[in-house]
């Protein structure tokens, strides 16, 4: 599998072995759960999708044996550890790549868990995929979406939403840790109070691709991974309660969501041609095809890594933390700080990676008065012919005001256009203020009037992160100790395949009964199989027991009420 280098630090691995009995009798009675709802609730491509794409109903499936499976379909499969930045999620899509997390909710959290789990992923993203129009939706929006700009209060509530997904689904934490993450997540949401494009794309993404449905109003169908993998609101969404609304983009990006809740509204689109219609109207309104002004404040509104591309092409990828503007408002001058990234059609240009520009980045944005030939349209020939020389003094007055005097040094060609001058003894000033100074070393002039695309990200990030992929460290494959519960399941579970006795489900029964009074689900299990080898006895047993569960647990009900319609 070939991860572009950017990408390779949200790969993890999937420690197969690492799933205990307990994680998989809850991924089976989910999906066991799913496939006999959705089957005629879900959009026609689910139930055949789910072979298709490498899902297994009996077992969690192997992302690698996924990865496999998608490839008739344009996509493949790779493993991340948890909740990733959204600019990543996106870009791994926008390269026909799923990302999946590798760990599952827990049994208590079986019918919900806002952090990413390998339900989700996998039975929920995966399937629709086998879908040629929706694929290609998917693979359009994580093209789009990879550009989107956030702000800096966006960028820190994804942090705390991340460490409270951690937090919620650990089994050691206390109600006082979440209660703490919850405050923070809270805390962080009300400082964001600007709605950025990122925020925007994402509500789409999550009315969409998450919580979608599709075809008719009043009967529509389920395609949204948030709900095919969610067996409480996966089949409570249907109900007249939750109220069905036409999509409409406008309404989408304007209609917030709490991925701690069931959703209130959900939206239906006509067909999958609509949503890539809507995507492709939405991106028209983003910076990385208004650019300009705007476009620029964004970027430095993000504090993240973000591109600028000048009308020659020139692209400037680094962290943006200044503009200066004219009396307009218009941004004439543009400033990058940190690691700074010259490129030309998504490739670095040799000698202007991170190390040269390592300390930030600053160019004039706009017209220079009083050329034969704007600089953008210089070509190579014309510059032989009437360009300046290495070690001409050079001055140059933009129409903002800004003037650059310096010694030439280099000129640096692309497709045979000018887009980078190099200057020695180097000033650049606007009025009173000095912008770069000869002490400061080589100028680089990035040539453009205009900034007609801005976006996230860096143009060339297998080079820009290149140095920060560390050699891959090969963990130890643990096998986890499994508790006396966790070997209870594994005996019914072997009892079922074939493996055990029937008639070794009566010491289980009793050691269940002595140690784990309040377990619903490995009952099911065994009442299935009792039920099937007519063991009535020991069925009715087990029955009476869920159904003291029930009254004591209300809980747990509806739980063990829909494992009781399976089995009859």
């Amino acid at each position: 599998m070939n991860i572009p280098a950017h990408l390779q630090p949200y790969v993890s691995k999937q420690h197969y072995q690492r799933y205990t009995p307990i994680n998989q009798a809850v991924w089976r009675y989910v999906m066991r759960q799913n496939h006999r709802f959705f089957q005629h609730t879900a959009h026609e491509a689910y139930t055949s999708g789910l072979n298709k794409t490498g899902i297994n109903i009996e077992r969690i499936p192997r992302v690698e044996e996924m990865d496999a499976c998608l490839k008739p379909f344009g996509w493949g499969a790779v493993p991340i550890d948890g909740l990733i930045p959204g600019v990543a999620f996106f870009d791994f899509q926008a390269r026909g790549l799923l990302p999946i997390a590798t760990e599952i909710r827990t049994l208590e959290h079986i019918l919900y868990t806002p952090a990413p789990d390998i339900i989700h992923e996998a039975a929920g993203h995966a399937p629709i995929l086998s879908d040629e129009k929706y694929a290609t939706y998917v693979k359009r929006f994580g093209q789009i979406g990879a550009k989107a700009l956030a702000t800096r209060e966006e960028h820190e509530v994804f942090e705390a939403t991340r460490r409270l997904t951690i937090v919620m689904e650990d089994p050691h934490s206390t109600p006082a840790m979440i209660e703490d993450a919850e405050r923070e997540l809270r805390e962080k949401i009300a400082q964001s109070t600007e709605v950025s494009e990122a925020t925007q794309i994402g509500r789409l993404y999550w009315w969409t691709v998450e919580y979608g449905l599709i075809g008719d109003l009043e009967r529509p169908t389920i395609y949204g991974a948030g709900l095919l993998s969610s067996i409480g609101e996966g089949q409570s969404c249907l109900a007249p309660e939750v109220t069905k609304l036409p999509f409409d983009l406008e309404t989408c990006i304007q209609t917030d969501y709490d991925v701690t809740k069931p959703q209130p509204q959900l939206f239906v689109c006509r067909d999958f041609d609509e949503l890539i219609e809507a995507v492709e109207r939405f991106a028209d309104r983003m910076a990385f095809r208004v650019g300009g002004t705007t476009s620029l404040q964004k970027a430095v509104r993000s504090a993240h890594l973000a591109t600028a591309e000048f009308s020659s092409g020139l692209q400037v990828s680094g962290v943006f933390a200044e503009l200066v503007h004219d009396e307009q408002g218009e941004a004439i001058y543009l400033r990058t700080t940190g690691p700074t990234a010259l490129s030309y059609g998504g490739r670095t240009l040799p000698g202007h990676g991170k190390e040269t520009h390592r300390d930030g980045f600053g160019a004039p944005i706009g017209e220079v008065r009083n050329l034969v030939c704007p600089l953008e349209e210089m070509t190579a020939a014309r510059w032989a012919e009437s360009g300046w020389p290495p070690g001409a003094d050079v001055e140059l007055h933009y129409t903002s005001g800004i003037k650059l005097k310096g010694k030439l040094t280099d000129a640096v060609f692309q497709d045979q256009r000018l887009i980078l001058l190099s200057f020695e003894q180097c000033s650049v000033t606007y009025g009173d203020r000095v912008l770069f100074h000869p002490d400061w070393g080589t100028y680089d002039l990035a040539i453009g009037s205009r900034i007609p695309s801005v976006y996230a990200g860096a143009a060339d990030p297998e080079t820009y992160f290149a140095d920060e992929v560390s050699a891959a460290v090969t963990e130890e494959e643990i096998t986890p100790t499994l508790s006396t519960l966790d070997h209870l399941y594994q005996a019914v579970r072997e009892v079922r395949e074939g493996e055990r006795s029937v008639d070794s489900l009566h010491c289980i029964m009793e050691m269940l009964d002595d140690h784990y009074p309040d377990d619903w689900l490995l009952r099911l299990e065994m009442l299935e199989i009792t039920a099937k080898h007519q063991r009535e006895q020991w069925a009715a047993r087990l029955k009476e027991q869920l159904d003291t569960l029930q009254q004591t647990k209300p809980e747990l009900a509806s739980l063990i009420q829909n494992g009781l319609k399976l089995i009859d």
